[in-house]
């Protein structure tokens, strides 16, 4: 490696607003997030489906034409 030219690279803390704390290694000091994989709805599993106000209900609405008219009669 050239010497002078990388960033320097140290351990550091990544900290997630859940309170989970990560050591590794970044050429950044620490490091703050608001979501890991610790409390990510994806990764723990507890993953919520909000249906505010409808929306589903008005986009099947909306397009409920269109699937009649794609459906060939015969």
């Amino acid at each position: 490696m050239k010497k002078d030219i990388h960033p320097k690279y140290f351990d550091t803390t990544i900290k997630c607003a859940c309170g989970n704390v990560l050591e590794v290694g970044s050429t950044k000091g620490d490091i703050r997030v608001e979501i890991c994989s610790k409390c990510h709805p994806f990764f723990t599993g507890k993953q919520k489906l909000i249906d505010t106000e409808g929306r589903i209900e008005r986009f099947r609405r909306k397009y409920e034409k269109f699937q009649k008219q794609e459906t060939p009669s015969r």
